[in-house]
């Protein structure tokens, strides 16, 4: 088996060129297209995926991929690689700092790899089979024990249909007059990363998808954190409820998020 470590710098040199890629193009007009409900792609997205796809075939040819634009490919063993070559892209369309390049390798369902770059945010987070760093430092959560003193984000993001939108903003009402702070970000991994640093102590996402959260949840577990479903079980990858803490808060957390919701 290929060393994951050189597998994880080699990774990291891919992710870094896509996020390259991706600044020098922000400030660049921006062909744009539809996709579900008001949400978009953009010519940016596809470069950033061409990079990540190629760069990442080339370190193994025999693994399949999980890539947001493309879709999946199948590859000779158990293990692909779950790409989102721009989280973020409402934010990055309009100038924001709040998107990455964000990958995963995984392995009959375990991520060995997670590499996040964000490179406006001057955030880099990486994951590699149990320990996890954050520009440079081990990954370590908040030590926020109340949800009075915590600071929380929240996905509400153009592709929600009317429904969920309202099951959402219930979220928002209640944890605003619980929480210390909600924020409305919308770049899952980038959040996630910021649970696992300790600067949010808290993550929701009622309609998570795979490729934006792959790399941050087992950066939140190494740090010390919990990510679960509404109902409190293990996260997995094909959950569309994801909520991640710091873990101090996460009972009381999931106790509010189910009031809000039922």
């Amino acid at each position: 088996m290929r060393d994951l470590a050189d597998l994880a710098t080699g990774a990291e040199t891919v992710v870094a060129e896509a996020a390259a890629r991706l600044v020098g193009m922000q400030d660049q007009p921006l062909r744009t297209e539809r996709k579900d409900l008001l949400d978009i792609v953009t010519e940016a997205d596809l470069a950033s995926e061409a990079i990540v796809v190629a760069g990442l075939k080339k370190l193994t040819p025999e693994a399949g991929f999980l890539a947001e634009e493309s879709g999946a490919q199948h590859g000779a063993n158990g293990a692909r690689w779950i790409i989102d070559p721009l989280d973020g892209t409402i934010n990055y369309a309009r100038g924001l700092p709040w998107f990455s390049v964000t990958v995963a390798y995984d392995v009959d369902g375990d991520v060995q790899v997670g590499l996040i770059n964000a490179p406006k945010a001057g955030l880099r987070a990486r994951y590699l089979a149990g320990d996890a760093t954050i520009d440079g430092k081990p990954a370590r959560v908040s030590a926020t024990r109340s949800l009075s003193d915590a600071v929380i984000s929240v996905v509400l993001t153009s592709h929600f249909s009317a429904d969920e939108v309202r099951r959402t903003a219930r979220v928002v009402e209640r944890l605003g007059s619980v929480a210390r702070g909600v924020r409305i970000v919308v770049s899952g991994a980038f959040e996630l990363a910021m649970v696992a640093s300790g600067r949010l102590d808290a993550f929701v996402s009622l309609k998570a998808d795979i490729v934006s959260h792959a790399a941050g949840i087992p950066l939140v577990r190494a740090g010390g954190g919990k990510v679960t479903t509404l109902a409190g079980t293990a996260c997995r990858h094909e959950d569309l409820d994801k909520v991640a803490s710091n873990g101090l808060i996460h009972e009381e957390l999931l106790s509010h998020l189910r009031e809000a919701v039922r």
